[in-house]
């Protein structure tokens, strides 16, 4: 996934430019001021940076800044996943306006910062020229020795943030015993008093139904009677005025057959009267006054009242409330089960130090790889004899990151005792060092594209023709882009941009592709001053003459 070209607009000193890049190793040159680091600041943001109106160009309203990356299909299922459209080629895309408010797009639809970051990570890889700060922190260091390793601290993360939470939940249960015990009796005696009436799921509804109704029993008998007295009474009875009518018509229904339907309906009313009659007679014969029963129910519905109102809950809610409190108990008595807790301490300890130690394993059997290659890169850079160590050490204390502490010691020279690279004077072995620890890791990652902003500073001489040489053999299978000031590193590339300051109010930027002479003559720029003399061109044309059997390879 190489970067094939970069559009800016109103970006920094950059009114508008349009840059394609190739592969291989590419230097970006120009002379101090002229803004060469403003393609890696405008690449950063491209790739989800923390957005600053400041970048963008003095009286414009926005700057906007593109980014094109070809054979972007690795990416093609995340992208699917994330919702954006894949394709060949990448697009990337962000404007930040005057306020400093920032829009992003990813193949054209909208996309956050936080999306923008995880494309980053794996598209290019940036070296600053204080990547070597970097070195004296732990975390860095440690990070840099398991990316080479190829070792994930995950899993020791995830133990320990186990083991810290059970020794928590165990220390919180020791300190809280005497409170968990009062709040397990509380929650034992409110048990107790709710099991003496032990309701039910639904049996308030169909107890209150039951009290209600033997409550109206003599009410309910008088009625049912009444409804059969009005319905059969011998003389002015429903019933017997029905049939009656029901006579009449049928004896008539020849002469007017719109009896004879009238007739029906009044057969249909007298068989639903006769069902009715008979469901009141068989309510009279089976219902009975039962004062005992009304009893038991009086003070069973007393019950549930009585606890409702100490809980202050409807009654209806008691099955409810009963089952949260067996589930507080439960909790409670987990809490305090101290032996469980305990157990679960050594548990997640011994799981902890198993995944560390594997880790440890890891690290310890990648170290020696590590530091030769990075020995061997210290060679080619001026520090012959010298000497790279990564040391491996128990930690005092286990942590999240494992038991390991790691060191980075340099001896500079043969003969000296390496010692922590914190410790080293000098800068230029300081930015050796880090382009050495550069070279050799440029292969981890799945970024394809690598960024070298000035890691050379501090370097010159021969030195500088080994820079060169390193970063045309990472492009050989990496795409390198390198902000350099030495003419021999400019030299070794495959290709060479030129920044260049244009003057004008305001001052603008402008970087263009050079070849032959055009590069020649930068070239002699850098070796000595803005006016090239016969000598300095004679000589950048015999360092670009010995680099060329290595660019036509490439």
């Amino acid at each position: 996934m190489a970067l094939k070209r970069i559009v800016l607009r109103d970006f920094v000193i950059v009114q508008t430019l349009e840059l394609d890049l190739h592969e291989g190793f590419t230097a970006l040159t120009g002379e101090t001021g002229a803004g060469k680091s403003i393609l890696i600041e405008a690449l950063q943001l491209i790739l989800g940076g923390r957005s600053d109106a400041a970048v963008v160009r003095e009286g414009a309203q926005r700057a906007d800044l593109c980014a094109e990356f070809d054979g972007a299909e690795p990416l093609t299922p995340w992208l699917e996943e994330s919702g954006f459209d894949a394709q060949p080629e990448l697009l990337l895309r962000r404007t930040i306006d005057a306020t400093g408010k920032s829009r992003a797009w990813i193949n054209g639809l909208p996309a956050t910062a936080a999306q923008l970051r995880h494309l980053g990570e794996r598209l290019i890889d940036i070296h600053g020229q204080h990547a070597w700060q970097s070195l004296t922190r732990a975390d860095a260091v440690r990070d840099l020795l398991d990316a080479y390793a190829g070792a994930s601290p995950h899993e020791v993360t995830v133990c320990w943030a186990r083991w810290r939470e059970a020794l928590r939940a165990c220390a919180q249960a020791r300190s809280a015993q005497d409170q968990l015990q009062q709040e397990r009796e509380r929650l034992q005696w409110q048990l107790s008093e709710m099991d003496k009436l032990s309701p039910a799921e639904g049996e308030w509804d169909s107890l209150n139904a039951q009290h209600t109704r033997l409550t109206h029993a003599q009410s309910l008998l008088e009625s049912a009677q009444s409804a059969v007295n009005l319905l059969d009474a011998e003389d002015g009875g429903a019933r017997a005025g029905l049939s009656r009518a029901l006579d009449t018509l049928q004896r008539q229904e020849h002469l007017e057959p719109a009896f004879k339907e009238l007739a029906g309906t009044l057969a249909s009313a007298l068989a639903l009267t006769d069902d009715a009659l008979h469901g009141l007679h068989s309510y009279l014969d089976h219902t009975e006054l039962d004062p005992d029963r009304l009893a038991q129910l009086d003070a069973r519905v007393a019950q549930w009242l009585a606890l409702a109102r100490r809980h202050k809950r409807p009654a209806e809610e008691l099955p409810a409330l009963r089952q949260s409190w067996e589930q507080a108990l439960q909790q409670l008595d987990a809490a305090s089960d101290l032996a469980t807790l305990e157990q679960a301490v050594q548990q997640h300890a011994k799981a902890y130090q198993a995944a560390a130690q594997a880790l440890s394993h890891q690290r310890s059997k990648a170290a020696p790889r590590l530091s030769a290659e990075i020995t061997a890169a210290m060679q080619e850079l001026g520090m012959a004899g010298g000497q790279f160590v990564v040391q491996v050490r128990k930690s005092a204390e286990p942590a999240a990151h494992g038991l390991d502490d790691i060191d980075f010691l340099v001896a500079g020279h043969p003969g000296a005792t390496p010692r922590p690279i914190g410790k080293i004077a000098s800068g230029g072995e300081l930015s050796r060092i880090s382009l050495a620890i550069a070279v050799a890791t440029s292969t981890l990652g799945s970024a394809d594209t690598l960024i070298f902003d000035e890691v050379d500073a501090g370097v010159g001489g021969a030195v500088a023709a080994s820079v060169g040489r390193l970063m045309r053999q990472i492009g050989q299978d990496r795409q390198v882009l390198a902000v350099t000031h030495l003419p021999q590193v400019a030299a070794s590339a495959h290709h060479h941009l030129v920044v260049t300051k244009l003057r004008g109010e305001p001052t603008t930027s402008a970087v263009a592709a050079v070849e032959d002479d055009d590069r020649v003559a930068e070239i002699a720029r850098m070796l000595g001053g803005d006016k090239p003399t016969a000598r300095s061109l004679a000589h950048a044309r015999e360092m670009l003459d010995t680099t060329a059997p290595r660019r036509k390879q490439a």
